[in-house]
């Protein structure tokens, strides 16, 4: 099977007056598709940055990354954004949803830039919040939802354009224990279906939900192991009722 994602020596430098500030350094990795891998390490370590790299929010100062085989280095903005669209969904820590538009509209939004029309815009938006047990919440606004909820619909709206990668960076860091395993429970659905994921988190008890971990130190990839994913939906069922809970 072809690899989904491929860096080779994968490297990003920023300048910092006189002197060079060395993001990234060096990373050769191979990810297949379906694969759900964290990238850990403390704030610095690099993680973000590969995330950003590999999402093609930002271009390599060195090296070579691959998406499905393209050489994405090489590749001019348009393209790029081409990229960005049909094959990767974002969910961010902060949601980002736009406060005075309902969730369809929030969902629907990758769909306009595709130019889809209104139509099968709205039909799809309203499968990708039923996927996310959303469906009775289609015409509530950001405001009128818990975060777990707006959580939901980031990722609604990362999964409407059906992708190839989805690319998660901290995505329960600002969510309570139960609503982030319910979070995790969802992403390990989305992985069982065949989209593949990679999370960024600082958190061993998040990362145990990946199959993969990639830890990254001051700007290097330090290991890479295999683990057998703690099932969060099970944990989850565990956990006693809201109103017992402590």
């Amino acid at each position: 099977m072809a690899a989904l994602i491929e860096t080779e020596g994968l490297s990003r430098h920023f300048p910092a007056g006189e002197e060079v500030v060395r993001a990234l350094e060096g990373v050769s990795v191979t990810i297949a598709p379906g694969e759900f891998v964290a990238a850990m390490g403390p704030s610095g370590s690099g993680k973000s940055t590969f995330l950003n790299l590999v999402g093609c929010l930002d271009q390599p100062t060195a090296g070579h990354y691959r998406l499905m085989g393209e050489a994405v280095e090489t590749l001019p903005p348009d393209r790029l954004a081409e990229l960005r669209s049909r094959r990767i969904g974002f969910v961010f820590q902060s949601f980002n949803l736009l406060p005075r538009t309902d969730a369809l509209g929030n969902v629907e939004l990758p769909l306009v830039y595709r130019g889809l029309r209104r139509r099968a815009r709205r039909e799809r938006a309203a499968l990708a919040l039923a996927a996310v047990g959303l469906a009775d919440r289609m015409g509530h606004r950001p405001s009128q939802l818990s975060g777990g909820q707006q959580q939901r619909v980031a990722i609604a709206r990362a999964i409407v354009g059906s992708p190839d990668l989805l690319l998660a960076d901290e995505p329960t860091g600002a969510l309570d224990t139960r609503t982030g395993l319910s979070i995790a429970a969802l992403f390990q659905s989305l992985n069982r279906g065949g989209v593949a994921v990679l999370m960024v988190t600082h958190d061993p008890e998040v990362a145990r939900f990946a199959a993969r971990v990639l830890r990254f130190r001051d700007g290097r990839l330090v290991a890479d192991t295999r683990q057998a994913p703690a099932d969060a939906a099970a944990m989850l069922a565990a956990l006693p009722p809201p109103e017992q809970a402590a």
